[in-house]
């Protein structure tokens, strides 16, 4: 799923900043590529000679095979081919599918819809898709029309002997799984991992992160969420994965201006409009990437004190930046903080 404008990665990778590595060991392998319309990177250590051959390619075939599944850039992808089908009959899935769906829709109903995957009208309508920057602010009309054709409760996954299927009640509902896309690939790319022997790695997919074991000189997997501005590369907070994942989203990098006004690429799907609240960053550590990648989302989506509400609600490890005038303001939840190096009061 190609993102527009600029990728959200927020998170910068600072394990070989923090900590000294020991040139006695052989150093981690590193490998870098593009998908979807980010980057991915995957650092191993312990590889052999084969693996370290072998691994590029093979990553690189995994991550465009779940492109073309789940691409809306690309006319003949799986999810292309659902959006453009009219049909309202059960459409078999396949397990990669089923699987962000069933978190998506997760999100989406702990969220109370502030997470949904069917906003893609609304998406596009703000010119954050396929389509151009629009020229002037959509019209109440055209946001009312595009909001009609937005809603999980059009949308059903059932599970049948044969394996699972997905169905939409309106012919022209878009589904855009574009904000659990980078979660879900760094989840497949984990899996990779394991399936060729690799123990300790750390992959990312844009701004969706997943690690596993430790790097070379023992130090575990350290990353820094990044402070939401261009203006300086400094770290927010840092934390311990120690084996989960983390994504974050933002809103400071991927906008444009118009008509004099701010537009984020975040669309609130209750309002049909972009959010214009002062949360400005998002980061979530959970069991998978994809979990994080889909509550990132829903918790920009609701602001600050809505986040924080259901954080503490539902015990998620979640950390928020909030802007108070020309300062950035952090708060953690208790579960996040077990993460924290440094776990000072935020």
């Amino acid at each position: 799923m190609q993102l527009s404008v600029v990728c959200q990665t927020l998170l910068l990778l600072v394990c070989s900043v923090l900590v000294g590595c020991d040139n006695s060991s052989q150093p981690d392998q590193i490998f870098q590529g593009k998908t979807m319309g980010t980057v991915w990177r995957v650092t191993a250590g312990g590889l052999t000679p084969e693996q370290v051959k072998q691994l590029p390619q093979l990553i690189q075939q995994r991550l465009d095979a779940d492109d073309q599944e789940l691409s809306t850039w690309k006319k003949d992808s799986w999810l292309s081919r659902f959006n453009q089908n009219p049909s309202l009959d059960p459409q078999p899935v396949s397990d990669n599918v089923a699987t962000i769906i069933t978190s998506s829709l997760y999100v989406g109903r702990m969220t109370e819809g502030a997470m949904d995957i069917t906003v893609g009208p609304l998406v596009n309508l703000w010119g954050f898709g396929p389509h151009a920057v629009p020229t002037r602010t959509p019209s109440a009309s055209q946001i009312t029309a595009a909001r009609n054709r937005v809603g999980l409760q059009h949308l059903t996954l059932s599970e049948t002997i044969n394996g699972s299927t997905l169905r939409k009640d309106i012919p022209d509902l878009y589904v855009d799984l574009s904000t659990v896309g980078e979660g879900f690939a760094a989840d497949h790319l984990a899996r990779l991992m394991e399936q060729q022997g690799v123990r300790n790695y750390l992959v990312s997919v844009g701004g969706a992160l997943i690690s596993r074991g430790q790097p070379q000189h023992g130090q575990p997997w350290r990353v820094a969420v990044q402070k939401p501005t261009d203006k300086v590369n400094q770290a927010q907070v840092v934390v311990d994965l120690q084996g989960h994942g983390i994504s974050t989203s933002g809103d400071y990098r991927n906008y444009y201006e118009l008509e004099g006004k701010r537009i984020s690429h975040i669309i609130d799907p209750s309002t049909g409009q972009p959010i214009e609240h002062h949360l400005v960053s998002a980061t979530v550590i959970a069991t998978t990437a994809l979990e994080a990648d889909a509550w990132d989302t829903g918790l920009m989506v609701l602001g600050t004190e809505k986040a924080k509400a259901l954080a503490m609600r539902l015990n998620l490890a979640v950390y928020l930046i909030t802007k108070q005038g020309d300062n950035f303001v952090g708060w953690a939840s208790p579960t996040f903080k077990t993460f924290m190096v440094n776990n000072e009061s935020h």
